[in-house]
């Protein structure tokens, strides 16, 4: 499942599409498109532009102008498990893709050429195109997506708000991190990757939790974030390899521990984060 640092690549691969005329949507998918009908994005959406390309959390969306420039709706774009953006920049499918957390994100080069997978197609006047390419068609478009229910954005929350939020709760310290309206962006290997470096256990109670030890919570996530953005996705995390039975710890060789969390499968360290 695409988390912050794999949404953040395909935001970032979204910027290609901004401020390019839209000659035409392919909006027929009604499943990846609900609620709306085929011709409902199409119809707000061509003869205008994307205009700036948005993140919070797991959550992107575009901002949009019509052909006159005034504002338009909010285009939200969801990955789902394993969708990705494709920006092209001509006819001939140069161009870039992002989200996927298998290869490296955002990265340049061919891009996929499956088209019954595009579940959603924006073809500008220059002859590129904006796609969401979706094998197991999970991924969501929708106008004006609803960002009451998230939290603030993982990677932006600063460090007094950080303790407030998660100190809040009687639950785990790993549901409250995976709680989108705690902060959004932290899945289930950010969880454990972050809490790995904190050398805290993912079971401890997040309200007993002293003002020093959220702290160090608050950089591992800090730090687990630049870095996953840094190298490619959360599935470059110095634990995540160690994450299968009969492992140890790559920091202090003691034998990884596999339990549910929060209702999540989860892995620790059976020394350090005893």
């Amino acid at each position: 499942m695409p988390e912050l640092p794999e949404v953040e690549a395909a935001r970032s691969v979204l910027e290609g599409a901004l401020d390019r005329e839209i000659r035409s949507v392919d909006d027929s998918d009604e499943w990846v498109c609900r609620p709306h009908r085929p011709g409902e994005i199409a119809g707000a959406l061509v003869g205008g532009r994307l205009t700036a390309a948005h993140r919070r959390g797991k959550t992107m969306w575009c901002e949009t102008a019509d052909r006159d420039g005034r504002p338009g709706p909010h285009l939200g774009i969801h990955l789902g498990m394993g969708g990705r953006i494709v920006v092209t920049t001509d006819a001939d499918d140069h161009g870039r893709a992002g989200g996927d957390p298998r290869p490296a994100a955002g990265y340049t080069g061919p891009v996929p050429r499956k088209p019954e997978w595009n579940r959603f197609v924006v073809t500008f006047t220059d002859g590129g195109q904006l796609r969401l390419f979706d094998k197991r068609r999970l991924g969501r478009v929708r106008l004006e997506p609803d960002l009451g229910a998230l939290g603030p954005d993982a990677e932006e929350i600063g460090r007094e708000e950080f303790r407030t939020r998660v100190r809040r709760g009687h639950s785990a310290v790993k549901a409250r991190l995976l709680d989108q309206s705690v902060l959004a962006g932290v899945g289930n290997l950010l969880a454990d990757e972050t809490l790995w470096q904190a050398g805290l256990s993912p079971s401890a109670r997040a309200d007993e939790l002293d003002t020093a030890t959220l702290d160090h919570l608050y950089d591992a996530l800090a730090a687990a974030l630049r870095s996953a953005i840094e190298h490619g996705g959360v599935h470059t995390g110095e634990v995540i390899g160690f994450r299968h039975a009969d492992a140890d710890c790559p920091r202090c060789g003691a034998p990884m521990v596999h339990g549910t969390v929060g209702g999540r499968s989860t892995w620790w360290c059976s020394k350090e984060q005893a």
